[in-house]
């Protein structure tokens, strides 16, 4: 008879409770299931492969590097997590944010959670990446590899602003969200940070979200017009076909000048990796342009 989701549930959680993995006492967790890019991606940086993590099917769209590795399992849509999933893999450990806390009392039924929250925590993500970075360091027994990357993301970026052009305009960074409409990245986001580390300027100092952005209709992008405009992938699939016919885009001072670049995509609400990607990224386009 077939089961119903609930009773099946109920067995997949009786099975991870009574079944699942013991670690001796003092080891590190190495089963970690991840809800959020970020922490997944750090988790990479550190050697160490999640074990699940929330749409991995959507990593390749939105993150692209650091790979995933075939072997990570798939948690489902953003904040609903398969919950029988996640049970039958039976991890020691599951990281979480503020975003997916939601989640959190049905997910630590299966196995320990530990929230560690980048955006909405303060105006400095990268800052905080550095921070959750020295952390999972300390808690998965990887403090040595935590210092090594770090060392190693502040040489990358040292090594990129030596070679950045002189007298880089300011820079509008935005991802469309359709033909009418950005998100315009500020100082307290990723990118936002990331250029303050390589001595470039934003070009946007309005007021952003906890997550750093602003939603704008693109006529008000005139009032950066000097700016040198960085827009980001993916882009909505009709772009490039009603851009070039709309008035209001057409009249953009950098558009009419040809300041435009376009990167491939950057998890924005990524971490150190992210971070690193859009700085190599950006001083690559830069470069050539100047060239």
């Amino acid at each position: 008879m077939p089961l119903h989701r609930r009773s099946f549930l109920s067995l997949a959680l009786a099975a991870a409770t009574t079944t699942g993995p013991v670690r001796a006492q003092g080891a590190f967790p190495r089963r970690i299931a991840c809800l959020d890019y970020a922490l997944a991606e750090t988790l990479l940086l550190l050697g160490l492969t999640p074990l699940a993590v929330m749409a991995a099917a959507d990593w390749d769209t939105w993150v692209v590097e650091p790979k995933l590795p075939p072997s990570v399992a798939d948690l489902g849509a953003s904040q609903e997590p398969n919950l029988e999933r996640l049970a039958a893999l039976r991890p020691d450990l599951v990281l979480s944010t503020d975003y997916v806390a939601m989640a959190e009392p049905a997910v630590a039924r299966i196995a320990p959670v530990e929230r560690l929250t980048i955006y909405g925590a303060g105006p400095e993500p990268l800052l905080r990446s550095r921070e959750i970075t020295t952390i999972l360091g300390r808690r998965l027994g990887l403090a040595r590899e935590a210092e090594a990357a770090l060392a190693g993301f502040d040489a990358r970026l040292a090594a990129l602003r030596a070679k950045l052009p002189p007298r880089t305009p300011p820079l509008l960074l935005v991802s469309f969200m359709d033909t009418r409409h950005v998100r315009v990245y500020g100082r307290a986001s990723l990118y936002g940070n990331t250029l303050d580390q390589l001595g470039l300027t934003n070009a946007f100092a309005g007021e952003v979200n906890p997550w750093g952005f602003a939603t704008l209709g693109i006529e008000r992008l005139a009032e950066m017009g000097e700016a040198r405009l960085v827009s980001f992938a993916p882009e909505p699939p009709d772009l490039n076909r009603v851009l070039p016919q709309s008035p209001l885009w057409t009249a953009l001072p950098f558009v009419r000048e040809g300041r435009i670049s376009r990167l491939p995509a950057v998890l924005m609400f990524g971490a150190l990796p992210s971070a690193a990607r859009f700085a190599e990224l950006l001083t690559r386009e830069l470069a050539e342009r100047a060239a």
